[in-house]
C-alpha cells in the first residue's frame, strides 16, 4: 500500500510516531464498528485529504491484519467499503469542488452527497442509515476542537454518534509533511497561498505567503507548505470586528487610532505560595504595575494565588473577561510558569497538548531531555496559543487570547520581557499604547482625620480620576495624587481640592 509504504520509508521520526497513533485510532474505531456503522465526513481541504489517505491505509492494514503489507497489491484492487459523506454548498469554492469529485471518482468511493446545513443533513443521514461514527479531520487549533478527544459523542442537541478525531494532535507542519511525503494530490488553491479554506465569503490567500508588486497589483503566493508559522494558518479567514465586543477587539487587534481616549484595564496575577507564606517579598507586580501605567493602562487588580492549577484557573477565569487584558507570572514545574500555564488551560476549557515549536524552543535550552510527544514541557494550552518571538528572548512569550503568561523570575528578566512587548506594539503586540496619565501631587501637613471627608467628597464629584493618598513615614507629609487621562479635570479636582482648606493648606511637588 503506496501510503503506508512512503511513511515506512521516511526518515521523519515525528511523522512516523503521528501516522502510527492516527493508524491506532482508526484501527480502534474499525474494531469497535462495523463497516456499515462508520462514515467519513469529506470536505476537499488538506486536514480531509490526509484523513482520507489514513483511512486507505488503516483500513488495508485493518484488513490484513499487520502494519507492513506483503506484496503491496494495486490501489485501484483495494475496495473502499467506508461511506465518505460530502456536504456542498453554493458558497464552497469550485476548486473544492471538483477536487473532492476527482478524488471520489479516482479511489472509488461511495459517495453521498448531501445539500442541506450539517446538522440538518446528518439527522436525515442518520435516520436513514445505521451509522454510529463519523470520521472527522478535526485538529487541535480548529474552532470546533474544544473540548474534543480522539473519541468524542456529538454535543448535545446533535443527533447521537461518536466523533472519531484520528488526526486531532496533529500540526500544520504535520498535514503538509504527510501529503508532501506521501506525494498525495490535494486541491490546487493550497498552491495559490491559501493555508486554511472555508466559504468563497470568507476566504482568502494568507498575506504571509505573498510574493510580487502591490503597486502594480501583480501580487503572487507561494503555496500553503511554506508557511513558516503554522499557528497563522487561519490568518487568510476574513473577521466580522464589526460583530465583536469592544473587548474582543482590543484582545490582541490594534486600534485604528493608538491614542484613542478609552480606558483600557489590565489585571496582574502572581502564582506563588511563597508569596503568600511571607517568605519573599514580590517585586515582580508592582514593577508592570508601572509599565502599564507608563503607557496609559489602568490595573483594575493585582492578585496573589496559590500554586496550583485549580486556583490559578478560577483566578484567570474571574479576570479575563472583566480586563482588556490578563498578566500572569510565577508557578512551579520544569519551567517556572508550568502550573500556570495549565491553570490558564483550565480557564478557557481547552486541554494541554503537545507544541512541536514550543519543543524546539525547550530543546536549545535543555538538549535532548527534551523529547517526544510525550514531553510534557512542550505542552500548551490547545487552538488558543500564539508564541510571541523575540531574538532577546530564549523563550517566547505565551499569550491565550487576552492572557500573556510571563516567565520572568526577576526584575532583570521582567524589564527583558516588557521591551519585547512594547517592540511587538510596532507590529502584531496585544498590547495597545493608548493616551498617556496625567497626574499632580499635592502635599500637606493636614492630618489625616482632617483630609479625609474633603478627599472623599473630592472622589465622589471626579469618579473618572485616581485619587489617593499615602504618607512616606506617620509624622511626614500626607501626599494627595490625582491621576486621569485630561489634564483640565485633573486641574479641576485640583481646584476644588484648594478651595475646602484654607490658602495655603496644599503645595504642588513634582
Amino acid at each position: 500500500m503506496e501510503i503506508d509504504k512512503a511513511i515506512r520509508e521516511s526518515d521523519d521520526r515525528r511523522l512516523k510516531t503521528k501516522y502510527k497513533n492516527a493508524i491506532h485510532v482508526i484501527q480502534r474505531a474499525l474494531a469497535l464498528y462495523s463497516f456499515e456503522e462508520v462514515a467519513f465526513s469529506f470536505n476537499g481541504g488538506k486536514d480531509s485529504t490526509v484523513l482520507l489517505h489514513l483511512l486507505r491505509a488503516g483500513y488495508y492494514l485493518y484488513t490484513s491484519g499487520k502494519y507492513h503489507s506483503i506484496g503491496d497489491p494495486d490501489d485501484c484492487e483495494i475496495t473502499f467499503p467506508i461511506r465518505i459523506i460530502y456536504f456542498e454548498s453554493p458558497s464552497a469554492f469550485p476548486e473544492i469542488n471538483s477536487f473532492t469529485y476527482d478524488t471520489a471518482t479516482a479511489f472509488k468511493l461511495q459517495m453521498d452527497i448531501i445539500r442541506l446545513d450539517f446538522k440538518s443533513g446528518l439527522e436525515a443521514l442518520l435516520k436513514a442509515k445505521p451509522i454510529r461514527a463519523i470520521f472527522l479531520g478535526v485538529r487541535i487549533g480548529d474552532p470546533t476542537a474544544v473540548g474534543q478527544e480522539q473519541f468524542s459523542p456529538s454535543s448535545p442537541g446533535w443527533p447521537p454518534f461518536m466523533r472519531v478525531n484520528p488526526i486531532l494532535d496533529w500540526s500544520y507542519r504535520d498535514i503538509w509533511a504527510f501529503l508532501l511525503t506521501c506525494k498525495v494530490r490535494y486541491c490546487s488553491l493550497y498552491d495559490q497561498g491559501y493555508t486554511s479554506i472555508g466559504s468563497i465569503h470568507d476566504t482568502v490567500p494568507n498575506a504571509l505567503l505573498s510574493i510580487g508588486n502591490y503597486n502594480n497589483s501583480e501580487i503572487k503566493f507561494k503555496p500553503a507548505y511554506l508557511l513558516p508559522d503554522g499557528r497563522l494558518e487561519r490568518a487568510g479567514r476574513i473577521k466580522k470586528l464589526s460583530s465583536l465586543p469592544l473587548s474582543a477587539i482590543s484582545n490582541g487587534l490594534k486600534s485604528e487610532d493608538p491614542h484613542r481616549k478609552c480606558m483600557l484595564t489590565a489585571t496582574v496575577i502572581a502564582v506563588g505560595d511563597e508569596i503568600l507564606f511571607g517568605t519573599i517579598e514580590d517585586q515582580l507586580g508592582s514593577t508592570l504595575c508601572r509599565k502599564l501605567h507608563s503607557i496609559g493602562w489602568a490595573v483594575s487588580q493585582f492578585a496573589v494565588t496559590q500554586n496550583d492549577v485549580d486556583s490559578v484557573a478560577e483566578e484567570v477565569e474571574r479576570q479575563m473577561s472583566r480586563n482588556d487584558m490578563v498578566f500572569i507570572y510565577g508557578g512551579v514545574g520544569p519551567l517556572h510558569s508550568d502550573v500556570t500555564v495549565a491553570g490558564v488551560a483550565k480557564a478557557f476549557g481547552v486541554r494541554m497538548a503537545p507544541d512541536e515549536e514550543f519543543e524546539e524552543y525547550l530543546r536549545h535550552l535543555i538538549g535532548e531531555k527534551c523529547t517526544g510527544d510525550r514531553n510534557e514541557m512542550a505542552q500548551l494550552p490547545a487552538g488558543i496559543t500564539e508564541l510571541l518571538h523575540h531574538e532577546q528572548l530564549r523563550v517566547p512569550l505565551i499569550k491565550c487570547q487576552n492572557v500573556i503568561i510571563l516567565t520572568a523570575t526577576n526584575v532583570d528578566e521582567m524589564d527583558k520581557e516588557w521591551d519585547c512587548l512594547i517592540e511587538f506594539m510596532r507590529s502584531s503586540s496585544p498590547l495597545v499604547a493608548v493616551e498617556p496619565f496625567v497626574s499632580k501631587r499635592l502635599a500637606t501637613t493636614l492630618s489625616d482625620v482632617e483630609a479625609a471627608h474633603p478627599l472623599s467628597e473630592i472622589c465622589i464629584e471626579f469618579p473618572d480620576l485616581y485619587i489617593g493618598g499615602y504618607r512616606e513615614s506617620r509624622k511626614g507629609l500626607l501626599v494627595v495624587t490625582f491621576e486621569g487621562k485630561e489634564q483640565e479635570r485633573i486641574n479641576g479636582a485640583v481646584e476644588a481640592l484648594r478651595k475646602k482648606f484654607q490658602p495655603g493648606s496644599f503645595s504642588e511637588i513634582n
